[in-house]
């Protein structure tokens, strides 16, 4: 007879059957899913917000530009096309500057002058960088222009282009030098004096290169000897504004010295030092947003990466800093005029699409100087189509040579200040 085995003694599982034990491996992915997931929807609210309050930021107080063309909607590639970008600096001083300038703002008359003007031309496919200066003595005619509360500045003969922002607003200067050049404007932007501070902060300085005696400037307050500066925040300012411690101490002198500092900030931006560092990049990001008062069809952080994606393989080279050509004003020394038939030969490369040759010197008032010799006149060839690594098989594009009273460099160039003890 078999005996039975009491219930309460009767094993519940199979003997052959093992339950099944979260070992530690599993509880380890078990938990690097949830964390996953987790960063993944925290960093999507991250982006998300930081779109959102940059693009509230941006778009706060932008401005129409009369007569702009009609351009699509931003998105998450490279611009189509041709585009150009009208910046001004002005004189203004905020929080920052205030401190530091002191009397130079405190006795400012209320007007805001725009004394840095610059024309930034993209071309098509193969991507090419134009950026014309424009300078503050210059004297030319303007245009009748609608203001934003919808009264009319009247069109004048013969105006100070760094006038017409005080007179008129960012939207005349951009149809001021539309009217002179030939070239549309969708986007334009404006940056002041704590503008320039924070921008050069944000990446850490820019180097630049005092040359000739060392530069002594009373009214910019600068003292510096020659030889290589990082210049960051106010000194930045300082070294973009003086023009009577460089060449001819003219404003066409000083032009040439910003178009140093703006060559070396070019390859700063695009050194590894900052697109490899988030921090930087993201640091930059929100001091061009707080600093930079746009156009309303710039005001899109969607629209400023398009714009840089456009930008980011163009080889130094192809990086062209010109000065706008001009004549002595017969009505007044101390004012220019344009020189039309030279600066005929830009506006015919930008609209045929070729890379540019320069003729004139780096400076023709001698505020900057060579370093290193000018490349070829011709840009060099590829011998493979770096997508495919396949024989290259296009002709390389024709450059346009540029009338020799144009004065410029390229980012590939080096130049440094050409110093002056004042």
């Amino acid at each position: 007879m078999v005996r039975r085995t009491p219930d309460k003694d009767r094993s519940t599982v199979a003997r052959h059957a093992t339950l099944p034990s979260p070992g530690p491996a599993r509880g380890f992915l078990k938990i690097a899913g949830i964390t996953l997931g987790v960063v993944l929807v925290s960093a999507i609210a991250v982006a998300a917000f930081v779109v959102t309050d940059y693009f509230n930021r941006f778009n706060e107080g932008a401005v129409t530009l009369e007569d702009a063309p009609e351009v699509e909607p931003p998105s998450i590639s490279a611009f189509p096309g041709e585009f150009s970008v009208l910046l001004i600096g002005t004189d203004e001083c905020g929080e920052v500057s205030t401190g530091l300038l002191g009397e130079r703002c405190s006795e400012a008359d209320g007007g805001i002058l725009n004394d840095v003007n610059l024309l930034v031309h993209v071309s098509a496919e193969p991507r090419k960088v134009t950026v014309i200066s424009f300078p503050r003595d210059l004297m030319l005619e303007t245009p009748e222009c609608t203001l934003p509360d919808g009264s009319v500045a009247s069109a004048t003969r013969k105006t100070q282009i760094n006038s017409v922002f005080q007179r008129a607003g960012i939207s005349c200067v951009a149809k001021t030098i539309t009217d002179l050049t030939g070239v549309e404007i969708p986007f334009a932007a404006k940056i002041d004096f704590d503008g320039v501070i924070d921008v050069t902060d944000a990446i850490g300085g820019v180097e630049v290169c005092i040359g000739g005696e060392g530069i002594r400037d009373d009214q910019t307050a600068i003292d510096w000897e020659p030889g290589p500066r990082t210049v960051s925040g106010y000194e930045a300012l300082q070294f973009i504004r003086t023009r009577h411690g460089v060449g001819d101490e003219s404003d066409m002198a000083r032009v040439s010295n910003q178009q140093q500092y703006m060559s070396r900030l070019v390859k700063k931006i695009m050194s590894d030092e900052v697109l490899s560092d988030p921090g930087k990049v993201l640091g930059l990001a929100n001091t061009v947003v707080d600093n930079i008062d746009p156009s309303d069809k710039l005001a899109n952080p969607v629209r400023l990466a398009q714009l840089a994606l456009s930008v980011k393989d163009v080889p130094f080279s192809e990086f062209v800093f010109l000065q706008y050509p001009v004549f002595a004003d017969p009505d007044d020394s101390d004012r220019v005029i344009p020189n039309r038939d030279a600066a005929a030969t830009i506006w015919d490369a930008l609209k045929a699409g070729q890379p540019v040759q320069l003729t004139g010197d780096v400076s023709n008032n001698g505020g900057v100087e060579l370093v290193e010799p000018a490349p070829g006149a011709e840009a060099e060839v590829p011998t493979t189509d770096p997508a495919t690594d396949a024989p290259a098989t296009e002709a390389p594009v024709p450059r346009a040579t540029l009338d020799s009273a144009i004065s410029g460099q390229t980012a590939e160039q080096e130049t440094c200040a050409n110093g002056r003890q004042r």
